[in-house]
């Protein structure tokens, strides 16, 4: 079944976002360097948000599925976008630090189950990513 989201140009090249099953909404704003306020997340800020909250979320549930304590855990992503041409992502660099104390095969199957998350294999051949993992089981 489809997700449904309605997006609102509200002006001042700010628009919101509207989940139609939650009703949530968000709002972004263009960046600081492209001509806009930067007062909220940009369009592009969205990209790197869904890869660290789907890498996330996705060894969430595999931490669940295996008695791993995940809570607490953290990405903190970087978003370069390019300086000429056609203005794009040019990389996003995540760093993610899980638990310390995993034991090394609970840590491998966290890694795997982040580096599989649909949001990076939707991004890849598109989109250069790099992930760093710490602590190292």
């Amino acid at each position: 079944m489809p997700t449904t989201i309605t997006c609102r140009y509200e002006g001042a090249l700010r628009c919101t976002a509207t989940h139609a099953a939650s009703g949530a909404a968000l709002i972004t704003d263009a960046p600081l360097d492209n001509q806009g306020k930067g007062e909220s997340f940009s369009p592009t800020d969205l990209v790197g948000t869904a890869l660290a909250t789907c890498v996330l979320t996705v060894m969430g549930i595999v931490a669940e599925r295996h008695g791993i304590a995940l809570e607490g855990t953290t990405v903190r992503v970087e978003k370069t976008m390019t300086s000429g041409g056609l203005r794009r992502i040019a990389l996003l660099e995540a760093w993610i630090e899980l638990p310390a104390g995993l034991a090394p095969d609970q840590h491998q199957l966290l890694v795997r189950a982040g580096e599989t998350c649909p949001v990076k294999v939707s991004l890849e051949g598109n989109v250069p990513m790099q992930l760093h993992w710490s602590p190292q089981g």
